[in-house]
């Protein structure tokens, strides 16, 4: 395709936070974009709306007239969707997301590639953020929303690409990771552990595919892999270019220790090769942010940036939205919204917020949603996780009919279990009995995490809207 060349793309699929900012970036590259979904709701409606993007409910052909040159379709979307048959029936051209992205953008720019089965979203926003105060002007695409730009993708301009490269599949004619397309350069593996039960059967799968990442990147490229996670050593073990471990480990490349963290900020010493590097200010809190942290200051320190501009990148900081966001105090209890799903996520969370902001009592109300979460295969270990709270609320199995009945998470044995260990637990089926527990139970000084990779039912909004109402009819309230 010439440069020069304006194209009619539609988006098929488009309402995913990755598929609505390459249509974001699509339409500021000048190309006439449209797009289908079946569910076309804010945030994502509006997204969509204020950049000019028409997007159509439902998915028909007639979404496809005028006829597009191209078309990209979901990972969400298989066979049997109207759209992708017209397409196909027709031969229209058509990409994955990965492969459109890759063809419009990561070409002739330098690829940064973060992935990991934890905190891609938050080391891609903390190195986007990095590079930006260092002068860099990077592009970027991340799979939330980066508070300091408030967007989850961006043209600086510059050299560099930002990419959080994600292991799930790409689309119904290719089943490998999307982070195969995107030809990096500068790469970044958290860690490595067991997720995406849907697609992959066992952690050697998904080792597998991350080998593959690694043997993508040139002689003269650089990875940033987390020296505490043995299945992402291992992914890495092959690699031809420059690498560097990161972690609490002392014994990591780019360690950090003299952790402080209180209530909004965390301050800690970075070394480099058992050499002093700085001490580092955050706003953000977690052990897990302190590792996403020296991960971002591995690959800002290949680039160059100096000691004093990372600093001052981590220091401004201003997080990922749904990444332990306060949503709401009332009447002396705080709420926060989390992203975490996985029990190695939930985790970390629940003793981050017990370490950091030293309730009276941690509520964990967690969905389990996601596919791996849905299953048994983590049945024990999410027991161990939740454990680390001191009340616990779930609500019924997201889409139980997606997972076959011997495979879903036993909810009533995860009650027993958490039980057993004296914390307070309940199955509650419904948001609306979750919010009600919550409402006649919880008490001044309390925290409540809500715990989801999706919507949770509106939970959000009405659980605070609830203590409220309780606030304002309680005597002397």
């Amino acid at each position: 395709m010439p440069k020069n060349e304006r194209l009619r793309i539609h988006l098929a699929g488009i309402c995913g936070t990755g598929m609505a900012s390459l249509a974001a970036l699509l339409r500021e590259a000048g190309h006439q974009v449209s797009g289908s979904d079946e569910g076309v709701y804010p945030p994502m409606s509006h997204f969509l709306a204020d950049r000019g993007i028409p997007v159509q409910q439902g998915y028909h052909p007639r979404n496809l007239d005028p006829v597009p040159d191209l078309v990209v379709i979901g990972n969400a979307l298989s066979r049997g969707n109207p759209e992708i048959e017209w397409v196909l029936n027709r031969r229209i051209p058509y990409t994955s997301f990965p492969e459109a992205l890759k063809r419009f953008f990561l070409r002739g720019k330098v690829p940064v590639v973060v992935a990991g089965t934890h905190g891609k979203t938050t080391t891609t926003s903390m190195l986007s953020w990095g590079m930006e105060v260092a002068g860099l002007r990077p592009d970027f695409l991340i799979g939330g929303i980066a508070e300091n730009f408030r967007s989850s993708y961006g043209k600086g301009g510059g050299d560099h690409f930002v990419v959080e490269g994600d292991e799930y599949d790409s689309a119904f004619f290719d089943k490998g990771p999307k982070f195969l397309h995107y030809l990096p350069y500068l790469a970044v593996i958290g860690n490595l552990e067991y997720d995406h039960a849907d697609i992959y059967p066992d952690l050697e799968s998904i080792k597998l595919q991350f080998r593959r990442l690694v043997h993508l990147i040139p002689t003269e490229g650089f990875l940033a892999v987390g020296g505490e996670s043995p299945a992402a050593l291992e992914a890495c073990a092959g690699s031809l270019c420059a690498r560097e471990t990161f972690g609490l480990d002392p014994g990591c490349d780019w360690n950090a220790d003299g952790i402080e963290m209180t209530e909004g900020r965390t301050c800690f010493d970075v070394t480099y090769r058992g050499k002093a590097f700085g001490r580092f200010r955050m706003q953000v809190v977690g052990h897990y942010n302190i590792r996403n942290a020296l991960a971002a200051t591995a690959v800002l320190h290949r680039l160059g940036v100096s000691a004093r501009d990372i600093g001052r990148g981590l220091e401004s900081f201003a997080g990922v939205r749904r990444r332990l966001q306060l949503r709401a105090e009332v009447g002396g209890i705080r709420i926060y919204e989390d992203f975490a799903h996985h029990p190695t996520a939930v985790s970390g969370t629940l003793e981050t917020v017990r370490a950091a902001f030293r309730p009276e009592r941690v509520w964990a109300v967690y969905e389990p949603r996601s596919a791996t979460s849905r299953r048994n295969v983590f049945q024990l270990e999410i027991a161990d996780a939740l454990a680390k709270a001191d009340c616990v609320a779930i609500p019924a199995l997201f889409r139980p009919d997606k997972v076959p009945e011997g495979e879903r998470l036993d909810l009533d044995r995860l009650v027993a279990d958490l039980g057993r260990r004296g914390v307070a637990a309940w199955n509650l089926e419904t948001v609306d009995a979750i919010i009600e527990k919550v409402v006649a139970e919880a008490r001044p000084g309390d925290l409540v995490v809500l715990l989801s990779n999706g919507g949770f039912g509106g939970i959000y909004d009405k659980l605070p809207a609830a203590l409220a109402g309780r606030t304002e009819t309680t005597p002397g309230g």
